[in-house]
């Protein structure tokens, strides 16, 4: 069935992108001991996933260090390099969308200027979204391939589908060659039938 053999080009939800990048590992300083987690004391930074450090953030148990390109400064960089550049894009964690998101809303009394960062992040997000759609607008018949370095996450997640759909469109209507080989053998018999020799009827 069409929709079953479909199924590796279906996107992530955001949610699912989200719970993904949970796993990333932040700095945290816990204000606590935690004895089940011996490796978490009080006042001595240490590195947990991001979904341990947003529970322990909510329950007061801790404060989160931002990473270093979460930085007013380190994101103004970047947003003038992304402008700059017109085909390339900026190297980024490959999670920052969700990162942001969730130390944003969890976590913002902990990120200085935080506002300021929302906002950079989202011209970010907005500039590099551009740069994807002009390069999906050079795809074309003899497009084999198309390289976006530097994408993150949810920007691969979002072209993904559109980028690979379009490419088996146009292989299907300009390269023969793309046929599955059951479907170029059935073509080869009925070619046979059509040309092939003939077996006499008539009475002499």
């Amino acid at each position: 069935m069409a929709g079953q053999s479909d199924l590796h080009l279906s996107l992530f939800s955001f949610q699912e992108v989200e719970f993904i990048a949970e796993d990333e590992m932040v700095e945290i300083v816990p204000n606590m001991r935690m004895y089940p987690l011996h490796l978490i004391l009080p006042q001595i930074a240490t590195q947990v996933p991001l979904w341990l450090a947003v529970a322990l953030k909510i329950r007061g148990k801790c404060t989160i260090r931002p990473p270093e390109w979460m930085s007013v400064e380190k994101l103004t960089q970047v947003l003038e390099a992304e402008r700059n550049s017109l085909r390339e894009f900026q190297p980024l964690p490959f999670h920052y969308v969700e990162i942001s998101r969730l130390l944003s809303d969890h976590a913002r009394d902990d990120i200085p200027d935080v506002y300021m960062v929302r906002s950079l992040i989202e011209d970010l997000r907005n500039v590099r979204f551009d740069k994807v759609e002009t390069g999906l607008q050079t795809i074309h018949e003899r497009t084999h391939a198309m390289k976006l370095k530097n994408l993150s996450a949810m920007e691969a997640n979002i072209v993904r589908e559109f980028l690979v759909r379009a490419l088996q469109a146009f292989y299907k209507h300009d390269s023969p060659e793309t046929i599955p080989q059951s479907d170029t053998t059935a073509i080869r018999r009925r070619q046979l039938a059509d040309h092939g020799p003939k077996v006499g009827t008539g009475v002499h």
